[in-house]
C-alpha cells in the first residue's frame, strides 16, 4: 500500500516571536517536526557540498577551528550586502527544500510540523496544508532575540527588515498563535490547536 501523503502543517514566525517554544509543544504531542534550522545545519555541516562553496567563496577564514562553520561572521558578511545574502540563498535555499521534502516524505505522526523561519518570505506555504504564525509585538521580539543571541541590536534589527512584516506574516496564517504572555498560556493555545489538526489530517 503507497504511505499516505503527510499533511504538512507549516510554522513560522518573527526573530524572537516564541516559534521554537511552540515546536516545542507539538513535539510533546507527539508530532513529527522538520526544523528548517536543524536542516540548514546539516546542509552546511563539515563535510558537505555546501560548507566547500561557503569556504570557496569567503574564504576559510568563515570556519571555527574544528571545521565548522562560523555562523556569527556568515551573519555579519551576508545581512550587510545583499549580493552575498542573495549567493548564499541561491546555493542554500533548494538544498535546504530538498531535504525538507525528504524529512516530510518519511514523517509517520498524523501531521508534520514545517518549523521555518522565513516560510512565507521563501514562498514555502505552498509545501504546506495548513499554516501557524507565532506572533508578539516587535519590541517584544527585539528585547527577546537580544538575551538569547548575543547579537548587536542593530544585527536583530537587519534581519527584523529582511523578514516578511507581521502584517505579511498575519495574512498568510490559518491560525496566529498569541505569545505575548506566558509558555503555558502558548501551551494551551497549541492544545486547542492539536484537535483541530487532528480532525483536518484525518479528513
Amino acid at each position: 500500500m503507497d504511505k499516505q501523503q503527510a499533511f504538512v502543517v507549516g510554522l513560522t514566525g518573527g526573530i524572537g516571536s516564541g516559534k521554537s517554544a511552540a515546536t516545542a509543544c507539538f513535539e510533546k504531542l507527539g508530532i513529527d517536526i522538520v526544523d528548517a534550522d536543524e536542516v540548514a545545519r546539516d546542509v552546511v555541516a563539515p563535510g558537505s557540498q555546501g560548507l566547500k562553496e561557503i569556504a570557496n567563496r569567503f574564504g576559510d577564514g568563515i570556519l571555527l577551528e574544528d571545521g565548522n562553520l562560523n555562523r556569527a561572521i556568515l551573519r555579519e558578511k551576508v545581512f550587510a550586502d545583499d549580493v552575498e545574502k542573495h549567493w548564499l540563498n541561491n546555493l542554500l535555499h533548494p538544498l535546504i527544500r530538498l531535504r525538507m521534502q525528504y524529512l516530510i516524505g518519511e514523517s509517520t505522526s498524523p501531521y508534520c510540523i514545517l518549523s521555518v523561519p522565513l516560510l512565507v518570505e521563501n514562498k514555502l506555504t505552498e509545501m504546506c496544508n495548513y499554516v501557524i504564525v507565532v506572533d508578539c509585538p516587535e519590541a517584544m521580539q527585539l528585547e527577546r532575540a537580544l538575551k538569547r543571541d548575543g547579537s548587536t541590536e542593530q544585527t536583530i534589527r537587519n534581519i527584523m527588515a529582511s523578514q516578511a512584516t507581521r502584517e505579511e506574516r498575519i495574512k498568510a496564517a490559518d491560525t496566529v498563535l498569541d505569545n505575548s504572555t506566558t509558555l503555558s498560556a502558548l501551551s494551551t493555545q497549541i492544545t486547542d490547536l492539536h484537535n483541530t489538526l487532528l480532525a483536518l489530517s484525518s479528513g
